[in-house]
């Protein structure tokens, strides 16, 4: 369904292999908490999703972990931002702005964080429409 759905959508994009179970536990125990089920259901299909120029639309599995941890676990970065614990990173807008999920709060919504002013913006209301409107240039950083 995703990777279809994907396809189907202006613009070159790179799909992986399927997630491993494994990559997704390794990814919500590293997270504290499941990933979102669409979330979840699209790395089972694509483990990442870049775009021609090689940016992540949508990260793997270990990425996710790996950026997350690294973005919490930063002793400077709570005297520069906001708490990023309420965020689950998943994609980078190749400028340095990251995308996220509200990870602990039941809302599909996606939001950007914008690296140079710490703002978190609301950009799309599920992670289907963020592809779509990624892709397709309606959403401008």
């Amino acid at each position: 369904m995703w990777t279809e759905a994907v396809a189907a959508l202006p613009g070159r994009t790179a799909f992986q292999s399927p997630a491993a179970e494994s990559s997704l536990t390794r990814c919500a125990t590293v997270l504290g908490r499941p990933l979102p089920d669409d979330l979840a259901a699209l790395l089972r299909e694509s483990d990442g999703i870049e775009d021609e120029y090689g940016d992540g639309i949508v990260w793997s599995a270990e990425r996710i972990a790996t950026e997350n941890r690294n973005l919490r676990e930063d002793a400077d970065f709570p005297t520069l931002y906001m708490p990023f614990e309420p965020l689950l990173f998943f994609a980078d807008a190749g400028n340095g702005d990251l995308f996220a999920l509200l990870s602990a709060i039941d809302r599909p919504d996606v939001f950007v964080w914008d690296h140079e002013t710490d703002s978190r913006t609301w950009v799309a209301p599920n992670l289907a429409t963020y592809l779509e409107w990624w892709l397709t240039g309606r959403i401008e950083l």
